[in-house]
């Protein structure tokens, strides 16, 4: 992680609309650069700051008593992280790590939390996309038995791929979809053979873009971002 030069961050705040919809003063935010893979947020850690995502994609963890890890959810552009944290105290954070290269502003909450508290318009904000992400974990859990495999793998390769390179560990994929380790692999041996996929050493790439996005599109994920606003 590293903080950007100050003309990054101005030129960075001053062309994102997401941030200034929050109506927060950005005096003492600063902006963090994180390179794919990095954690934002350790699991189970007491975060200082809360973050806005401005630019990239991250991925939630959730390690069970049991030491399994799963995969709970994406966050992208125009996403909170610490968002609960923010409103409870006392809330033990999951683990949240870029899935690509992410800029984000850092509010301390030192700072901010009074203030946002108090801040109706940021609150009437936050309302709106904490109830518009419960809508789409909602959706997420009905997925798994509205459409086949194929057509949710390809929604979450295009989800999880960075520059036509997919990299995620099976097993991860198999608990996010809710599927066999069997299914998972049959699919995408399916994919090689159209031609929509081609194995790489351990990653596959993308060779056909149109056909995974034609199998995608049946699956209109909601967006819970600020950006939908």
């Amino acid at each position: 992680m590293e903080t950007v030069h100050p003309s990054i961050r101005a030129q960075l705040l001053a062309n994102n609309t997401y941030i200034q919809q929050l109506e927060l003063p950005l005096t003492h935010a600063t902006v963090h650069y994180y390179e794919r893979g990095e954690y934002i947020v350790e699991e189970g850690s007491q975060i200082s700051s809360f973050f806005f995502i401005l630019e990239g994609r991250c991925k939630i963890y959730l390690t069970h008593e049991n030491g399994k890890c799963s995969l709970l959810n994406f966050l992208e552009a125009g996403a909170f992280i610490g968002e609960i944290e923010l409103l409870n105290e006392s809330y033990v954070s999951k683990g949240v790590q870029t899935a690509t290269p992410v800029y984000c502003v850092a509010f301390p909450l030192h700072y901010y939390r009074a203030h946002c508290l108090q801040n109706t318009a940021f609150l009437r904000q936050l309302a709106k996309y904490l109830g518009d992400k419960a809508v789409a974990m909602g959706f997420k859990a009905s997925m798994q038995h509205a459409f086949p495999l194929e057509n949710r793998l390809a929604h979450f390769i295009l989800l999880a791929a960075q520059e036509y390179i997919y990299q995620e560990r099976h097993t991860e994929v198999c608990d996010y979809l809710g599927v066999s380790y069997r299914h998972l692999l049959h699919t995408f041996a399916a994919f090689c053979e159209r031609g929509v996929l081609t194995k790489e050493g351990r990653h596959y790439k993308i060779t056909d873009e149109p056909a995974l996005r034609k199998l995608a599109s049946v699956i209109s994920f909601p967006n819970y971002t600020t950006a939908n606003r």
